[in-house]
């Protein structure tokens, strides 16, 4: 699947030169506030190639190699990268407005997990009954029972603002804009 195989390459190089240190691209390319002098129209996007080390990553594109695949043959892959993409910039957009109201701190987001939780979504919803396995802990289940539990977690997470350092609605955005691209593509959008 040539838009999957594209985004592990790109998340994996772009994490390959980020602990390199030689530049700064959590300064140019992670998601700052739009309050932050720092903050770029470009880091809506650019965020989701970055990761905050070896497990972000290592998990993160364990699950776009696990449910990117499957949806991409589905979508096919021009409108699976337009769905991957709309979930990362959905997922910024809730983040920038769910920590602006609550007033966090100025710091960086990072991380492909938006885009995630988006093909999290697809998968449940086109795969309701497929068994999926949690890795810690290993606990099976279907796919639809699988979207459940991460969004309750998420929110949950979100609300009690446990799990600090989380973009949890993020995660939560990411899902939301999977959503309304599946609503747009049983209206007839998006047809191979």
């Amino acid at each position: 699947m040539p838009v999957t195989q594209a985004l592990l390459v790109a998340n994996v190089l772009a994490f390959l030169l980020l602990e390199g240190g030689g530049l700064p691209l959590i300064e140019w390319f992670a998601l700052w506030p739009p309050s932050d002098p720092r903050f770029e129209p470009w880091q809506m996007v650019s965020y989701s190639f970055l990761h905050g080390g070896v497990a972000h990553i290592v998990f993160n594109m364990f699950a776009l190699y696990t449910f990117g695949a499957a949806i991409e043959r589905l979508f096919g892959s021009q409108f699976y990268a337009l769905y991957y993409f709309t979930c990362v910039l959905s997922a910024a957009v809730c983040h920038l407005i769910v920590t602006g109201l609550m007033g966090g701190p100025p710091v960086p987001t990072v991380g492909a997990s938006g885009g995630i939780y988006g093909l999290l979504l697809a998968y449940g919803l086109y795969f309701p009954n497929q068994r999926v396995m949690l890795l810690i802990p290993p606990i099976p289940m279907n796919a639809r029972t699988l979207v459940f539990v991460f969004a309750a977690i998420e929110l949950f997470l979100g609300v009690t603002g446990s799990a600090a350092g989380i973009a949890h609605f993020a995660h939560l955005g990411g899902m939301l804009g999977g959503w309304l691209m599946i609503e747009y593509r049983k209206r007839g959008g998006g047809r191979r």
